[in-house]
């Protein structure tokens, strides 16, 4: 693949530009060591690194085009320089302008929020599928063009990934493609130059403040994405967040609400829950689902709303809907044959852990007890482990306390940090700690008798612990059947 520079300068705004413009580019990169000849070097101010450093190192590899913040004190003959107020932004509009703007020849929605983003993508993705359509996914747990499946690195990739993906997508036929949107691509501009056809907005808790440092710039970063939103999509909130109507302040998208407290362009009522399954009634018309909780219930209201929004017909959404199964690792339940239920989840917020301990309760009320094995990253936000464990504790007959990822963390450390949370005695005395996650998920089992659930919370799809820079295979969905002797 290869384009004429002046078509690609189409695509964004310069502020000066060096050198000759029409020629051939034969790659776009903001990796400098895969600047070739012919390349176009996109030089991205990133949060440990900045691009501009490696300009010096590039005369040997002769690329065609450097784009740029500030111009270098020096310049490689033959070489065009483009100076742009932010890189980063223009890395994204060259990026859809190279992969002739894939976004535009989907319907694209993004999903974006603290909790739920995985579920409502991927279910938006299974929905349009269900209806005979071919459709494309860009999440936490995997991608998928069409029905291809294509590992996931990180919730929402780099700009060039990105387009890459939809433009693969475009190429295999799909109409429809949903996306998450994380605080981190928002905040990098790595979902600059797509066009969505709609957003949607989950809720808003304390996460990532070791990357936005406060609360405010974390929700700051989620609102961008419905600033950025064009007058003809769609923009999907929940008003039941006290953070709802902010993120649509100054969109200029269709407005709609849903909420399962209050009136909304769509409301949802519980009308009974199980363990297995929930019978919802969304704006007056009932419906059977494979999932429980309220949580689910808000996530599942947002898909409704958003199919709505895509044109397609309310009974056949809501039989869509009955279709649906839940997410790899999101609320996954594990029988045993001695009459106990684990729960596999990827919660790992506070406000998460909380959902998924009061659904569960909601179910059972008290006719068996919780026993709740949960850890926390390491090298990731600290001041969320102890309200975690605090409020596992509160919410638990037995808590456990584990290890998650610890990456370069100490194990013993990142408990210390919990432990803080569930010092009183009442809570104190219904904790135990165990650093090894199998054996915690073991002890788990053997506290526990016919009719208890175990919640195995933080980790849900992943199949690895991460200890000192090495992934380790751990897998809670093996180790939950190993231990339950169904394996």
């Amino acid at each position: 693949m290869q384009h004429n520079l002046q078509d690609l300068l189409g695509a964004i705004t310069t502020l000066r530009v060096v050198g000759e413009t029409d020629r051939t580019i034969t790659m776009l990169t903001d990796d400098s060591r895969k600047v070739g000849e012919g390349a176009m070097f996109v030089a991205v101010r990133g949060v440990n690194v900045d691009g501009h450093s490696f300009i010096p190192t590039l005369s040997e590899r002769h690329p065609a085009a450097i784009v740029v913040e500030t111009m270098p004190d020096s310049l490689y003959e033959g070489v065009t320089y483009i100076q742009v107020a932010n890189s980063a932004i223009a890395l994204g509009q060259l990026a859809s302008q190279w992969y002739g703007n894939p976004s535009r020849k989907l319907r694209l929605v993004g999903v974006t929020g603290t909790n739920g983003k995985t579920t409502t993508a991927t279910l938006i993705y299974e929905m349009a599928r269900l209806g005979g359509h071919k459709a494309g996914l860009l999440s936490t747990v995997c991608n998928y063009v069409d029905d291809l499946a294509v590992p996931a690195k990180q919730t929402t990739p780099d700009a060039l990934t990105i387009n890459k993906l939809l433009h693969d997508m475009v190429e295999a036929g799909c109409e429809y493609a949903a996306m998450e949107v994380s605080s981190h691509a928002a905040d990098q501009h790595r979902i600059a130059g797509l066009h969505f056809a709609g957003g949607v907005f989950t809720n808003l808790t304390r996460d990532h403040l070791d990357y936005h440092k406060t609360f405010d710039a974390y929700l700051a970063a989620k609102k961008s994405f419905f600033d950025m939103l064009p007058a003809d999509a769609f923009a999907i909130t929940n008003i039941d967040d006290k953070v709802g109507e902010v993120m649509l302040q100054n969109t200029r998208a269709k407005k709609l609400t849903y909420s399962l407290r209050s009136l909304a362009d769509f409301r949802c009522k519980i009308v009974e829950s199980h363990l297995d399954g929930t019978l919802m009634s969304i704006n007056d018309n009932e419906v059977n689902v494979l999932f429980t909780g309220k949580f689910n219930a808000y996530n599942l209201t947002a898909v409704y709303g958003a199919s709505i929004m895509l044109g397609w017909e309310k009974e056949d959404v809501l039989r869509r809907m009955s279709l649906l199964v839940p997410v790899a690792g999101r609320f996954q339940t594990i029988k045993s044959p001695t009459g106990v239920t684990a729960i596999v989840d990827y919660a790992h917020t506070p406000d998460a852990v909380v959902n998924v301990l009061e659904a569960i309760r909601e179910v059972i009320g008290q006719n068996g007890n919780i026993i709740t094995v949960v850890g926390a990253g390491g090298n990731r936000d600290k001041g969320k482990r102890p309200i975690m464990a605090r409020e596992a504790a509160l919410r638990s007959d037995r808590l456990i306390l584990t290890s998650d990822n610890p990456r370069f963390e100490e194990p013993d450390d990142i408990l210390a940090d919990m432990r803080e949370g569930v010092k009183d005695t009442e809570l104190a005395s219904r904790t135990l700690v165990n650093a090894d996650r199998r054996e915690a998920i073991r002890m788990a089992y053997a506290l526990a008798t016919k009719g208890d659930v175990i919640l195995i919370a933080g980790k849900g799809h992943e199949d690895y612990q991460e200890i000192k820079g090495v992934k380790h295979h751990f897998d809670d969905r093996e180790v939950v059947k190993e231990v339950f002797g169904l394996s």
